[in-house]
């Protein structure tokens, strides 16, 4: 065989030729067991080659039942993701042919409450977050435009060597060091913005898009400005929207109260969400409760980021979508009700850790969350307390600072 082989011309090295001719190789065992000993050797007495005739069936059989048990689960596999692409398929026809054609009747009907817990599909989900989000602010997309426009002005400015004051740009809240910090964090930013997906980074298809709804913004809000996690809201809805729309969802996104008490760092504001949040904390989960309390552990450590971003940093980016997708319909209350979703789902762990595990945890929650166990853990969340619902118990604590709880008085 080799002498064929080199006359050919072919020279594969002799290994890779012996493994191309033992195609049988995985039957080697079956075939010590089975063979006939070499002639030179004595035969196999009957008794061992019934035994190995034996030893090779239940092999065979064993075999056999594995390839079942594993073409058992692949089939299934198969049947819950054409199960599930089905359910996405027929929920996307009734959003888009029922309920979006009529939406200021139907979307506030029980059916489409419920339809909207189960996750809105991606196909219509830009659509219905635009709708659900309002638009109290009347952003036109001419108005976008002018913004974005004076954002790249100022880019340019800044790119080039400056002599002008900072009159000349007509901004005269922001002065131009700001101005220049502001654009400097937005690069920055960007670039830490859902880094796996790799859309966003420079030279991502995104990357301009990302760029332009957060420079347009600090131009529409120069008292707020740019503030760090305000990129994980503007791509998320970049994600699902056009880009004026996204625009126009993230400037009503962020007017909304407690949006702006976290991005403005309004503290007593800030302290009266937390004193807001304790008071249902300790309603549905008294143990976990008085175990952060014991170990010092406040609100703020973990809540301030998920707030920040929405979810949107600190869980898997589907799971964060169905988060938007119930915050999307419930308002505020969802963020205070998802966070005490994730301490329910954790409780078991977080009790038995200290301050430092703790904090470490829950500013890094795990990477596997599946959306489903955590919206079982949500659903099973009170959002009322002594008959008193959250929007009851926060109005009374704004108008009432000195009840805030312990948190207040820390």
């Amino acid at each position: 065989g080799w002498g064929q082989q080199k006359a050919a011309g072919d020279s594969p090295s002799p290994r890779q030729s012996v493994r191309k001719n033992l195609e049988f190789e995985p039957l080697s065992t079956t075939a010590l067991i089975l063979e006939h000993r070499p002639a030179n050797l004595p035969a196999k007495p009957a008794e061992e080659a019934e035994k190995h005739q034996q030893q090779y069936e239940e092999m065979v059989a064993q075999a056999k039942k594995r390839e079942l048990r594993e073409a058992q689960k692949r089939k299934k596999q198969l049947e819950d993701r054409v199960k599930q692409e089905e359910n996405i398929g027929n929920a996307a026809l009734t959003w888009s042919q029922e309920i979006l054609p009529n939406w200021t009747t139907m979307c506030s009907s029980k059916r489409v409450k419920e339809l909207w817990w189960q996750g809105v599909p991606p196909s219509v989900r830009g659509r219905v977050w635009s709708l659900a989000i309002g638009n109290d602010l009347n952003i036109t997309h001419e108005l976008y435009d002018i913004c974005l426009a004076r954002a790249k002005e100022r880019w340019n400015a800044s790119s080039a060597p400056s002599t002008t004051t900072d009159t000349d740009t007509g901004d005269a809240g922001s002065s131009h060091a700001d101005r220049e910090a502001s654009l400097e964090l937005i690069k920055l930013d960007i670039s830490r913005t859902f880094p796996s997906l790799c859309i966003f980074q420079k030279g991502g298809p995104y990357h301009d898009v990302l760029h332009s709804i957060l420079g347009a913004y600090t131009c529409y809000r120069p008292d707020v400005g740019y503030v760090q996690g305000m990129s994980f809201i503007a791509a998320v809805l970049i994600l699902n929207m056009h880009t004026a729309d996204a625009f126009i969802a993230f400037a009503n996104l962020l007017n909304k109260p407690c949006q702006m008490a976290f991005y403005r760092v309004d503290h007593s504001l800030m302290l009266t969400y937390f004193a807001a949040f304790e008071v249902f904390f300790e309603e549905n989960l008294p143990k976990l409760f008085a175990h952060f309390k014991s170990n010092n552990l406040t609100p703020d450590i973990y809540l301030i980021d998920w707030i920040f971003t929405l979810y949107s940093k600190s869980l898997p980016l589907d799971v964060a979508c169905r988060v938007w997708d119930v915050f999307c319909r419930d308002g505020e209350e969802f963020l205070f009700r998802t966070a005490l979703g994730i301490l329910r789902l954790y409780e078991d762990v977080l009790t038995h850790m200290d301050f430092i595990h703790n904090a470490q945890f829950l500013t890094r929650l795990p990477e596997h969350i599946n959306a489903h166990t955590l919206f079982s853990s949500i659903a099973a969340v009170s959002m009322s307390c002594r008959n008193r619902k959250w929007t009851q118990v926060l109005h009374t604590l704004q108008k009432d600072p000195e009840r805030a709880s312990p948190v207040l008085k820390r």
